[in-house]
């Protein structure tokens, strides 16, 4: 199992959209589950290439708290399955 913490966010984000539209996203759009869901997208397309099946879900709640702890209160916010195409 993989575990994945986006840690710039807000900085894809202002990379993205500059900073007046970074300010507005975060008041609008919550900027970790923007980048996470394209974040996604590109997964599965990565993954169907190399004839990988998987599930990849999107969560709030977990945080590192260290280098050897992950604190884990989950809510799901997006969830993925991810299949071989037939070619």
């Amino acid at each position: 199992m993989l575990i994945i913490e986006v840690t710039n966010a807000r900085e894809v984000i202002r990379k993205r959209v500059g900073l007046l539209g970074e300010r507005l996203i975060g008041k609008v759009v919550d900027a970790e589950a923007h980048v996470e869901k394209a974040l996604m997208q590109e997964m599965e397309i990565a993954f169907q290439e190399f004839g990988i099946e998987a599930k990849i879900v999107s969560v709030d709640g977990p945080r590192l708290a260290s280098q050897k702890y992950l604190q884990v209160p989950i809510q799901i916010r997006e969830e993925r399955d991810v299949f071989i195409k037939d070619e």
